[in-house]
């Protein structure tokens, strides 16, 4: 990319959304071109066709989509895979028809089946059933990387995609019915100081290891892939390091500073023992992390000091 190329980003408002036009634009990249959901409802087709025809952008990111944790996977599971298959289907088609040069698709770790091989290379995808609990977000989130590599192999189009892991940082969720454990575990351990709680309970034995990426980490790998990668396979997004729920519940409750005790409640689920993508790949086109999780936790905490009050809507 260069940087008087005009650049979309859809999904602007999200985590990985903003984060990413916060980056490009401290590059120097100014030509971006961004739409909020009142704008454009990226899920009517022809609003999303005339959008690309309009603006022509060259460049395109699709990091929209509607999320949320396991609750709200599990019981809006209709809403969730047909919001996002008309989002990923409508973007990924206009981009083609308008002439797109390059389209990032950004995917989701879940999209890879429940009981992968560890760590989860990029060819495990459709290797074995997904997850029962968000069936529906990985399936849209799948068609979405398909569709990219099928316009690849039919008409060459240079549409790429990525796959995360698990990705935390300022401006992430923090409402109680959709956030994920580490904006979760922050607020929890937040308001247990405040209200001088003995102690914080935890679902589960504390065994359960998982792999955590800073946002800014994550948004440099989808720059740099937009720059330098053009292949038809996904490339996974990791540390590379694993971190027991154990020690992430208390970098989380020393970076807040809550001293109270913390209560593994063993008669709750684990879930899977071990999850983390094998991100070689990515590392021999030249990208590594920069953030440590103690860094990355304390930059996330400090953000929703100064957010709360919107971010706990």
């Amino acid at each position: 990319m260069e940087k008087a190329d005009r650049i979309y980003i859809a999904g602007h408002t999200g985590l990985f959304g903003n984060a990413t036009y916060n980056y490009l634009n401290d590059l120097g990249y100014k030509n971006i071109v961004t739409r909020t959901h009142k704008d454009l409802d990226l899920t009517i087709q022809q609003d999303v066709r005339t959008f690309f025809q309009e603006e022509r952008p060259e460049y395109v990111f699709v990091m929209c989509g509607l999320v949320g944790g396991i609750e709200a996977n599990r019981t809006n599971m209709a809403e969730f895979t047909i919001e996002n298959l008309k989002m990923n289907t409508n973007i990924i088609e206009a981009a083609h028809n308008a002439g797109v040069k390059k389209l990032l698709y950004l995917g989701s770790s879940c999209m890879y089946p429940k009981h992968s091989k560890q760590p989860v290379k990029e060819e495990y995808l459709l290797q074995g059933d997904i997850e029962p609990t968000n069936e529906g977000y990985a399936l849209a989130k799948l068609l979405g990387l398909k569709l990219c590599q099928y316009y690849k192999r039919q008409y060459g189009d240079n549409f790429i995609s990525c796959i995360p892991s698990n990705v935390y940082g300022p401006g992430d969720n923090f409402d109680d019915k959709s956030n994920h454990v580490i904006p979760a575990l922050i607020k929890r351990f937040h308001n247990a100081k405040n209200n001088n709680h003995a102690r914080v309970e935890i679902w589960g034995s504390g065994r359960p290891q998982r792999e955590f990426l800073y946002i800014d980490d994550a948004v440099r790998a989808c720059v740099h892939l937009m720059n330098t990668y053009n292949g038809e396979s996904p490339v996974n997004i990791g540390t590379g390091l694993l971190t027991d729920v154990r020690t992430l519940a208390e970098t989380i409750a020393s970076a807040v500073g809550y001293n109270g005790e913390l209560y593994f409640d063993t008669s709750k689920p684990d879930g899977m023992m071990v999850r983390m993508l094998e991100s070689s790949r990515i590392s021999e086109l030249g990208w590594k992390t920069e953030f440590s999780l103690r860094q990355g936790i304390e930059n996330t905490y400090r953000w929703y000091l100064e957010n709360k009050e919107n971010s706990d809507d």
